[in-house]
């Protein structure tokens, strides 16, 4: 019985990430770029307030002590979109859906940030 709980308790955790569905550039674009403030949480939980305007600019601001200030650009892409912060190179992600109102912002396969709003 014990045997047959953690082979199903494997399934399950090995099919859930294919179960988070990738939002479309359009999606990702009435979703998060509207000049809307959200929230952005690094691996490591540092939070920032979020604000992509319908213009392609962008800001962050820290929520807490940790957690630097910026400003870029965004564009969108057929499988995403791409950033540019200033004084940085342009990276590039996709957003999977992460559970009510929380979504995964992901480069490759690494999840670099969880968006809430």
């Amino acid at each position: 019985m014990r045997a047959l709980l953690v082979a199903g308790m494997a399934i399950v955790a090995a099919i859930a990430p294919a179960l988070a569905a990738v939002l479309t550039p359009t999606e990702i674009q009435s979703t998060f770029f509207t000049g809307q403030p959200f929230t952005s949480a690094t691996p490591s939980n540092v939070k920032f307030k979020m604000v992509f305007t319908a213009d392609g600019k962008m800001t962050r601001e820290p929520l807490a002590g940790t957690g630097a200030k910026g400003e870029g650009t965004w564009k969108l892409t057929k499988e995403g979109f791409c950033t540019t912060w200033k004084g940085s190179k342009a990276n590039c992600f996709r957003i999977l859906t992460a559970g009510d109102n929380k979504w995964s912002v992901v480069k490759g396969t690494t999840a670099v940030a969880t968006w809430t709003k």
